[in-house]
This record gives C-alpha cells, structure tokens and sequence, in this order.
C-alpha cells in the first residue's frame, strides 16, 4: 500500500494514538470529540490506518472501520490535515480499509459510511453510491 503514497508518507496498519487522533479530528474539520470517547473508540476498530509524515513525524490522515466481522461494516474517521488533501492520502487510506474488508471479511459484505460533502468525490470514485431515497442515514445523540 505505502508504494501509492508519496515517498514523504508511511502508512501504518493500526489506529493512531488517543492525541493524535483527537488533533487530527479536531485539525481536519471533524466534530472534536473527547479523551474519553477516544480511548474507548480506538480499540474497537475492526480495521484502522494512520498516515505519518516522514518530514514531521506528523500524523496527518487516518481513517477505522466499525464491524461485526461477518456482514457489517462501517467506515468512519476519514481525515486528512488541509495541508496535505489532494495527495491521495484519503484514497490510500480508503484502498486499505477496502482491502482489509475484501480480505478478511465474508463475501457479501455490506460496507456503509456517512459522506459529507468533501469526501462525496473519492467515495464515489471506489464504489460507494447514494443509498437515498431507499434508505436514509439517522442519527442518535445521547446527552
């Protein structure tokens, strides 16, 4: 996988840590979410990836999937820092999460994720496709 990434990036095969992952959340534009939320979230990922940096060190992209291992999965956490967008590193990180599925899940399986309108592009390019007016995404928030 790191052979389709700049030779500037590393992809590593694993969620990023707590602080990065709520910096690169907060940095990308995503709702900021809590130590607390975030320890709890990260090791329930069925798959994960971050992208690092080589020049920085930095953690600048990163994406999990959610799932039950057999028939659901659920991607979410697609980042990527604005300094580095339109590098192909959320293309990267989407090919890994995909692969993962392809290799360790069932045939059939069901691969769901919530677009919003930056990300539209480059879930549509791997497949992706509106699910409405058959099925509408809802939402929860519990206080």
């Amino acid at each position: 996988m790191t052979g389709e990434l700049a030779s500037r990036y590393r992809l590593v095969a694993e969620a990023p840590g707590v602080r990065d992952y709520l910096a690169l959340r907060e940095r990308s534009g995503l709702t900021p979410r809590t130590e607390e939320q975030a320890t709890a979230a990260l090791p329930g990922s069925w798959a994960a990836c971050h992208v690092v940096d080589g020049e920085t060190g930095a953690t600048v992209a990163m994406g999990r999937v959610l799932g039950d291992g057999g028939w659901y999965f659920h991607v979410v956490d697609m980042a990527v820092l604005p300094d580095h967008q339109r590098r192909g590193l959320g293309d990267a990180v989407l090919k890994f999460l995909l692969a993962t599925i392809r290799e360790k899940a069932p045939a059939g399986a069901y691969v769901n994720l919530l677009a919003d309108p930056p990300g539209r592009r480059l879930y549509g390019r791997h497949g992706f496709a509106e699910t409405a007016p058959g099925s509408i995404g809802m939402a929860l928030v519990l206080d």
